[in-house]
């Protein structure tokens, strides 16, 4: 009898033990693998910022984005020359001369 209830118990531990390893949640993967025309490379995901995404985006004209977009209304050699809360002024060179185009300091830096 001892020996029947013995091998009962071990049967239920071995059976505890094995739905516990299987109830256990599973790891996300945070490493992706992206094929492309430089080949093979792992790319690293943020959880943070998947979650509550990319915060820089919403904060406004940066200088890059004003020079370029100066650029692209036609100004040579531009020169961000003040930027406040509100607006990112852009100094440059036209056909006709020096030239200053002023940005509101928003998303998209539209022009004031």
């Amino acid at each position: 009898m001892f020996r029947m209830v013995s091998k009962f118990g071990l049967a239920a531990a071995l059976s505890v033990a094995t739905c516990s390893v299987f109830a256990m949640p599973a790891a996300a993967q945070d490493v992706e693998l992206r094929i492309g025309p430089d080949g093979v490379r792992p790319v690293i995901r943020d959880r943070d910022r998947d979650r509550y995404g990319d915060r820089d985006r919403d904060r406004g004209c940066s200088p890059g984005e004003a020079r370029a977009a100066a650029r692209d209304e036609g100004l040579r050699r531009p020169e961000v020359v003040r930027v406040t809360s509100r607006s990112v002024t852009v100094e440059g060179m036209t056909r006709r001369g020096p030239d200053r185009i002023t940005f509101a300091n928003r998303r998209g830096c539209p022009i004031i």
